[in-house]
């Protein structure tokens, strides 16, 4: 089988990873791709979002099947686009349609949806230039600290959490008025603050059955302690420690079965990964956001835990018949530890050579390419270090040595991750 994985990341190197070991050996091509995926499979010169670019790789290497790891093509509607395409519209694509995508595109629209839903998650009001004045007068109406959010796709940067009211009123105006997430905040959702700790669901469905993936925490601030600028994420962890099995019941009657319950009800049509972003407020779960694709870097803690064949958990997807999969999860921790250029996430510098990587460790590519032999930074995150471990101080422990002869001008990583757990 052929399979055209569409990304460029370290989610998209485990997905290779992982369908590389498939009995089925399946023949992997990704777009774009980066210097980890190539050693798995072909890497393809095709922008994820140029549908008939993406066509006619899909046609001149005979695809079988399409994997979308990022979530810009799901919202401008690839799954859409080859649906309705003369020649490949047969060919089953993983990742929902575009209506479902607003899941993702769009906090009002998610927002909207757990409302319609009875889904836990906090207080919200929404605001346009227009009404930046009410936006305005409603801060004055709230308690700090202020969460700001863009309502379109800002790569992880649309999210404010500010503590005095003037900063978040400039703020509230700067990304209205200014524009300064650009058309992701032409509309911007006010919401109320929860106070808790977060984690990561991850949900395989086929529109009818699901399968819920092994839980993760990620983080995503550059600095130590949880401090500075929000990243992609600095690394994850699985399981998560405090989600035993009381809480992970009221995760899956409160949140995930009301979700897919909901997609139904609304006669939403989606077929492929939620992401379901959670915190936990006392003893109860609340959804931050929802996502429609895997997460990175949490996708480097939880595939590798699946013992199941990806492809097969893959094919009965397409084929609606995940209600006869059983997952099976690996019983050690995993940890992943995510090393960033020099700069990151403001500007920072491609085209630096990485060198000392151990042949025998798990480490996956993100921002890599390779140029006559040498291996080179191409993205702010570069590399993710996955290790296992009895529980997730020993898989910290494994992922940070694995580090240890890394090496590229700039190269910083967190080395206090797991320090809240």
């Amino acid at each position: 089988m052929n399979i055209l994985i569409l990304g460029n990341g370290g989610r998209e190197h485990t997905f290779c990873y992982k369908l590389a070991q498939s009995p089925q050996q399946p023949n992997l091509f990704i777009a774009p791709g980066n210097a980890g995926t190539a050693q798995l499979g072909t890497n393809l010169a095709v922008n994820p979002t140029d549908f008939e670019a993406v066509a006619n790789a899909i046609t001149q290497h005979q695809i079988n099947m399409v994997v979308v790891g990022p979530e810009a093509p799901l919202v401008a509607g690839i799954h859409d686009f080859i649906a309705a395409h003369p020649t490949l519209g047969h060919i089953p694509v993983i990742g929902p349609k575009q209506e479902a995508a607003q899941l993702e595109g769009s906090k009002a629209y998610a927002k909207a949806f757990m409302e319609r839903h009875n889904i836990p998650t906090a207080p919200y009001k929404q605001f346009t230039a227009e009404t930046l004045n009410e936006g305005l007068a409603y801060l004055e109406t709230i308690p700090a600290p202020y969460v700001l959010k863009a309502d379109g796709l800002a790569a992880g940067k649309g999210v404010l959490i500010i503590h005095e009211i003037e900063e978040a009123k400039t703020a509230l105006t700067d990304m209205l008025a200014n524009k300064k997430f650009g058309a992701a905040s032409e509309q911007v959702v006010i919401e109320g603050f929860l106070d808790g700790i977060e984690l990561s669901c991850f949900v395989l469905t086929d529109g009818n059955g699901h399968v819920t993936f092994p839980f993760a925490k990620d983080y995503k601030r550059i600095g130590e302690g949880d401090t500075g600028l929000n990243t992609g994420g600095m690394g994850a962890v699985s399981p998560v420690p405090f989600n035993d099995d009381v809480f992970k019941q009221k995760i899956h009657e409160r949140i995930i079965i009301p979700t897919l319950e909901g997609l139904q009800k609304d006669q939403i049509d989606f077929v492929g990964f939620v992401f379901i972003g959670l915190i936990r407020v006392g003893d109860d779960p609340f959804v931050i956001e929802y996502n429609v694709r895997m997460g990175d870097p949490e996708t480097q803690v939880v595939l590798p835990r699946i013992e199941n064949d990806m492809m097969e958990l893959l094919s009965a997807t397409a084929e609606k018949r995940l209600n006869e999969v059983e997952l099976h999860i690996r019983p050690e921790a995993a940890a992943t530890v995510v090393a960033v250029s020099g700069g990151y996430p403001e500007a920072y510098e491609n085209g630096k050579e990485i060198t000392g990587i151990p042949p025998e460790a798990l480490i996956f590519h993100a921002g890599t390419t390779q140029h006559d032999g040498t291996l080179k930074t191409n993205g702010g995150r570069v590399l993710a270090s996955t290790g296992f471990g009895n529980d997730v101080q020993q898989a910290l422990t494994n992922a940070y040595s694995n580090l240890t002869n890394v090496s590229f001008e700039g190269m910083y990583f967190r080395k206090d991750l797991g320090f809240d757990l």
